[in-house]
């Protein structure tokens, strides 16, 4: 769904107050959120309880640039004004409704996470109440998504859309240890979401056909990227993004799949899990994830690393061909870590547009359309989120 696809032209977005709420100071809540004090007139902190929030900010240095608050959503509800920006670092399953909430009180809503039910449901209530709902704006999804609308525009520039021509896409994205361990991955977010992940089926194009995979990672293959092995695995639901995407419809996927990066070796290291997998219930795969996260944590001297790939190969029947590929590969540092970086930049630039009232009410994600793809990538280059792009173009022999 477009930014344009839930609204008319009278409808008005309610103007911004100038005052952010930032819910949540996990492990994805990094630079960004400084972005957001130099812009917002004023800043909120929510985390569980106020000297939690209160050691956060110290952490990011940002004491006194932004206000501790003890999170309840009773507590939100009674700070929140019209106009005001709520900024959700919480789990998916609370955006319903924190949403409904910010409906009520005419605030503008933003989270780096993909578009759910629940969320989708309350649109029209948005719409109506003339306030932004900005979802996917992350690093995946989000810069994922950036450049995927990116590199197809770029294609049919040189191979037109009414062209038959057989595509493959793959993105795949991945926080993993600068330095491997044995067990090839350390925690940077959730570890009930890193395993949560693994129990959902993944559905995607392989060999022209749908496919899904109960068990993504049986899936899992070898993946190089300037030379470097890694092992991916699809995830989620692939499918819905040939529309999203806006993919034309002379082009036809061979392969499109979104997944998962990991170290060379994961696969071997993992095999004790995924028995867990197999046969554990909520509770044990809920326990398993607290025990694995005190043994492999990233902690102050670990640094971390994110591989964003996103290629597109696109080929004419006559045999020309165009290639082009988007590489972010990002370490942290003693500041902060590259999953942080990345994930709250992206969510801050998008809470810039909304302060500036640039979007309109309703459903936005960071890619909407190719032009403001471009417009993003160029602001987050200049706001430190480093990657490379590069394309090829082939003619068929004797054209």
């Amino acid at each position: 769904m477009s930014e344009t696809a839930n609204r008319s032209d009278n409808e008005a977005v309610v103007p911004a107050s100038g005052t952010v709420h930032w819910i949540g100071a996990g492990l994805s809540t990094g630079s960004g959120l400084a972005t957001i004090c130099d812009t917002a007139d004023r800043v909120r902190l929510w985390h569980r309880t106020e000297e939690r929030a209160a050691q956060s900010l110290s952490a990011l240095g940002l004491t006194g640039r932004a206000e501790p608050r003890a999170y309840t959503l009773s507590a939100l509800a009674a700070e929140l004004a019209p106009g005001d920006i709520v900024v959700s670092m919480l789990p998916a399953p609370e955006h319903g409704p924190l949403l409904a909430t910010c409906v009520a009180h005419q605030a503008h809503f933003a989270c780096s996470s993909y578009v759910s039910e629940a969320v989708l449901d309350q649109v029209p209530a948005a719409v109506a109440a003339g306030i932004v709902v900005l979802t996917e704006s992350g690093l995946d999804p989000g810069i994922d998504h950036l450049f995927a609308h990116s590199l197809i525009a770029r294609a049919r520039t040189e191979i037109s859309a009414d062209t038959a021509a057989e595509v493959s896409l793959t993105s795949y994205c991945g926080g993993i240890p600068a330095v491997p361990n044995d067990f090839k991955y350390r925690f940077s977010w959730a570890p009930a979401g890193v395993l949560n992940a693994l129990r959902s089926p993944a559905r995607y194009i392989e060999y022209g056909e749908e496919t899904t995979a109960a068990r993504p990672w049986e899936a899992t293959r070898t993946h190089l990227v300037d030379a470097e092995p890694f092992e991916v695995y699809p995830n989620r639901d692939s499918i819905p993004f040939v529309d999203q995407y806006d993919l034309p419809q002379a082009w036809k996927p061979q392969t499109f799949i979104r997944g998962t990066l990991r170290l060379a070796g994961w696969l071997d290291a993992w095999q004790p899990v995924f028995e867990e997998l197999r046969r554990g219930n909520d509770e044990s795969i809920a326990a398993l994830a607290q025990e694995l996260a005190a043994r492999y944590p990233t902690t102050d001297a670990d640094h971390d690393r994110v591989v964003l790939a996103v290629s597109l190969d696109v080929r004419e029947v006559s045999g020309r061909t165009w290639s082009g590929r988007y590489l972010l590969d990002m370490e942290g540092d003693a500041q902060e870590s590259a999953m942080a970086r990345c994930v709250s930049r992206t969510l801050a630039l998008g809470v810039r547009k909304v302060l500036a009232g640039t979007l309109p009410p309703g459903l936005s994600r960071a890619a909407e359309t190719p032009e403001r793809s471009e417009e993003w990538l160029a602001e987050l280059g200049r706001d430190g989120i480093d990657f490379s792009m590069d394309s090829t173009r082939h003619k068929a022999e004797g054209l």
